[in-house]
């Protein structure tokens, strides 16, 4: 296989909803350019693409898939990316080192939910896209349809370069209205005839061509002189005008195709080879350190990897973009994120799961290696003295949770083991040991996602694992004063164990006034200051320690014993065991014994006068509560503010969007359990969510006493 050039390659990711034929689109292009002898099909299994039994077993993808193929003289590199918005994870990655998108269109389908999500996530990344109206030979193909959908989608965006003559049954004719030719295919697809367009058409060829003139002269004011000189453009200034329009996401060129009898695909290759940008004609790339690397072999070497997979017989495979300079078999480089040294003993052109050994790839270039020490995805290798370091992926915050624990303790291990490796092949699952909740909790996509985890494990793993409910990270506090005190004494011969502790507590604010009274039973009770110490609590909020022991009566050597027995209790508060926060304690008196107190005697008085004054003070359990945005589209607005006012949300606004209404409002974590489904469900997946921690809240007094009950019970099972 030849080195290709920088000018010689072109990378592009396929987008669209599940359902569109990315996959069939994909396969014939390896076909047109000679990678693969003889084309699959999804219904077969055995596509270069969809190569994993879980996508075989789904008939979808689950994973983004590297190939690519070879096409006038041009290596293009193609990233098959899944549909489903579940597996968003490996959309992100084909986005961020492509150059261009193809958007596929279900031409049965118009725009679909899918194609929505895809545009908005090329947009994210300002990527060109192509749009490809798929499937025109279905009886139920409707050509008008998808393009008065698309352009209310879309705008007045939509640069039609091809438009069909007889979309159906039967369908094998198409005008391109750049080359003002009509392209007709045999059965079997392939090579078209370039046939003059025939005269029941002309004035619709005609029409398109010089809306396809204007819109390319638009981009360029060289060109939109020329377009005024001459009234039209030839086809060179034409190409050049769409490049530029596509580079701004100005304009959005259409082909047609019905890739599963490869028509219309030849063509679209040939307009991605002499149209799409080069990676050397995109931005340069900037560094964690602000320094921009123009993509290009001027340079040191540098390459950002974007994918880890394991894949049985070979290992781990570690996908790359050359970024700068010429990557070379037998190369070492430095791993910026570790600061070590790797080898590249191998490169490989990759086309899903066969790999084409190469001696070495330029700057833009795509490609894959293997065993390497210690590198993931998201690092970047460099040569030894170039300091070059690219910026991380930036996943979707995860929308659905669920707790996770293997059926047989004896499998536990080896269950964190593979939550491990799923996590490197797709970063969007998010692993979590809770220690306060004592569970293991998986944060993922969508219900779908992480249903997709239960299926490795039962078909790959091996491992019989359950999902359980994630438990609310509740907290407890209190709201009024109360005082208490204890007397811990044991005497079992010989030296024994006394220490006694009197405390007030009260509800802690910030910008509160230092403590000088208190009244308790009705009773002032004076107390002097003399030293506190705030302690910042890991599960947020504070815990005031205050020393205002006159006269002795407890020696300073032993408050940090009472300190820590307190904060043994802050650990697990009394109402549910989970944690308290934001309380002020105030030491005011007590007792020792000149043998027989020491640090565990005040420890555990300090621990039972507070879970006594804990109790009397009004205990008080607190909720997570989280800021929630919701895009969803106008015709759906009521139903997700129902839904959403049945998880006792707070509205705080509603506003427009980008074409979405985007309520805003405060939910309870307990409350958006599957929410994410239910969204789906609702809005037919057309509606997006994101949410952040805001505060802790009071549970309303009928939440408290349900979570009252619920604890109780589990204590006496316990």
């Amino acid at each position: 296989m030849k080195v290709y050039q920088t000018n010689e390659i072109r990378n592009i990711t396929v987008l669209g909803n599940s359902g569109a034929g990315k996959t069939t689109l994909v396969e014939a292009m390896l076909f047109e350019g000679g990678i693969i002898n003889r084309r699959g099909d999804v219904k077969s299994k055995n596509t270069a693409s969809d190569y994993n039994l879980v996508e075989q077993e789904y008939g979808n993808s689950v994973h983004e898939t590297v190939l690519y193929t070879e096409f006038e003289g041009c290596k293009i590199n193609i990233i098959d990316t899944p549909g489903m918005d579940d597996f968003v994870g490996g959309v992100i990655p084909a986005l961020s080192v492509a150059a261009t998108g193809l958007l596929v269109f279900n031409a049965v389908n118009g725009v679909e939910v899918g194609t929505e999500i895809a545009n908005r996530n090329a947009e994210k990344f300002h990527k060109p896209l192509i749009f490809v109206v798929n499937h025109l030979d279905h009886e139920n193909s409707n050509w008008e349809n998808t393009m008065e959908m698309a352009k209310t989608t879309f705008g007045n965006k939509l640069a039609i370069v091809q438009y069909p003559v007889n979309p159906g049954l039967g369908y094998n004719k198409a005008i391109d209205v750049l080359k003002m030719k009509m392209l007709q295919w045999g059965p079997n697809g392939g090579k078209p005839e370039m046939l003059d367009i025939p005269a029941s058409e002309m004035d619709k060829a005609e029409e398109y061509h010089n809306n396809l003139v204007e819109m390319a002269a638009e981009n360029d004011e060289a060109l939109m002189e020329l377009f005024f000189e001459q009234g039209s453009l030839n086809e060179d200034e034409m190409k050049k005008g769409l490049k530029l329009g596509m580079l701004s996401r100005g304009l959005f060129p259409v082909f047609c195709t019905c890739a599963a009898k490869d028509m219309g695909i030849r063509r679209l290759m040939d307009f991605i080879v002499n149209v799409a940008p080069d990676p050397g004609e995109l931005a340069p790339v900037e560094t964690v350190d602000g320094k921009l690397i123009p993509i290009s072999v001027k340079g040191p070497t540098s390459i950002y990897c974007f994918k880890t997979s394991l894949e049985q017989h070979v290992g781990e495979v570690t996908y790359f973009k050359v970024i700068s300079g010429t990557l070379k078999e037998g190369m070492d480089l430095t791993n910026m994120a570790k600061n070590s040294k790797e080898r590249i003993s191998q490169i490989f052109a990759v086309a899903g799961k066969t790999r084409t050994k190469v001696a070495e790839m330029v700057a833009g270039d795509i490609g894959a290696t293997v065993k390497l020490k210690d590198v993931k995805h998201n690092n970047t290798l460099c040569d030894k003295d170039a300091e070059i370091e690219f910026p991380p992926i930036q996943f979707p915050a995860p929308r659905y949770t669920t707790a996770v624990k293997a059926v047989n303790e004896a499998d536990e291990e080896k269950m964190g083991e593979f939550l491990h490796r799923l996590h490197e092949e797709d970063p969007t699952y998010l692993i979590e040991y809770s220690k306060e909740l004592k569970q293991i909790l998986i944060h993922g996509q969508g219900e779908y996602h992480i249903n997709t985890l239960k299926w490795y494990f039962d078909n790959v793993f091996k491992i019989d694992i359950q999902f359980l409910n994630p438990k609310i990270p509740y907290r407890e506090t209190i709201t009024r004063i109360a005082q208490a005190d204890y007397r811990h004494r044991k005497q079992s011969g010989g030296s024994g164990q006394f220490g006694e502790v009197h405390m007030v507590i009260e509800p802690f604010e910030e910008g509160m006034p230092a403590p000088t009274m208190f009244v308790i039973d009705g009773k002032e009770m004076k107390v002097s200051l003399r030293g506190t110490e705030v302690v910042e609590l890991p599960w947020g909020g504070k815990l005031v320690f205050c020393n205002c022991i006159v006269g002795g009566s407890i020696d300073a050597r032993f408050h940090p014993a009472i300190l820590k027995g307190i904060m043994e209790k802050m650990e697990e508060g009394p109402l549910t065991g989970s944690y308290a926060r934001d309380i002020r304690v105030c030491i005011y008196e007590g007792k020792m014994h000149p043998v027989d107190s020491n640090e565990i005697s005040f420890r555990l008085a300090g621990r039972n006068a507070f879970s006594q004054a804990f109790k009397k003070a009004g205990a008080k359990i607190l909720e997570p509560i989280y800021d929630v945005e919701v895009l969803v589209p106008g015709d759906r607005m009521g139903d997700v503010m129902g839904d959403l006012q049945n998880r006792r949300a707070l509205i705080m606004g509603m506003t427009s969007e980008k074409g979405f209404e985007k309520i805003v409002a405060k939910v309870p974590l307990k409350e958006m359990n599957k929410y994410s489904t239910t969204l789906s469900s609702v809005t037919q997946g057309r509606a997006m969510f994101k949410m952040k921690f805001a505060s802790y809240e009071k549970v309303p007094a009928e939440v408290q006493d349900e979570l009252l009950k619920t604890y109780a019970a589990t204590q006496t099972e316990e």
